[in-house]
């Protein structure tokens, strides 16, 4: 098993992920044995008419944390794709960077499963909680 460092990590945002999703500005806070955090910096772009950061961005700064989780437990990045994804949004976040945990929950060979708890920086009470499952893919594919 390969190791995933944060060189590999900081790659894989322009690497792996659509030009969109890098315009997210998301960096790499921290990786574990069995998760990730990722930071996405507080933009103005991200925020509907009323300066709630919008729930398509919170969705997108999840599915792509349990990217680097799922990567970060494997001990390297394979391709894979997003089967399932439930989000709950429990209290709004305004003018703040969120930041997204990302822990497996379990790492099989064909699927992955993980949960992802945002919160706005500063402040421990969930913004919103995802669950999400993974089809991992062959390399040649």
């Amino acid at each position: 098993m390969t190791t995933f460092d944060r060189a590999t990590a900081e790659e894989m945002i322009t690497g792996v992920f659509a030009p969109w999703v890098q315009e997210l500005n998301l960096s790499i806070e921290a990786l574990d044995k069995d998760g990730a955090t990722l930071r996405m910096r507080f933009s103005d772009r991200l925020c509907r008419d009323n300066g709630v950061i919008c729930g398509q961005a919170l969705m997108s700064l999840a599915d792509t944390a349990m990217v680097f989780a799922v990567s970060s437990a494997a001990g390297a990045y394979r391709p894979m794709t997003t089967v399932d994804q439930t989000m709950h949004f429990l209290r709004p976040a305004m003018k703040t960077d969120v930041l997204a945990e990302a822990k497996v929950v379990r790492l099989g060979r064909t699927m992955a499963f993980g949960s992802v708890t945002l919160t706005a920086e500063g402040d421990p009470r969930p913004v919103a909680m995802a669950q999400l499952a993974y089809a991992l893919l062959s390399e040649n594919k």
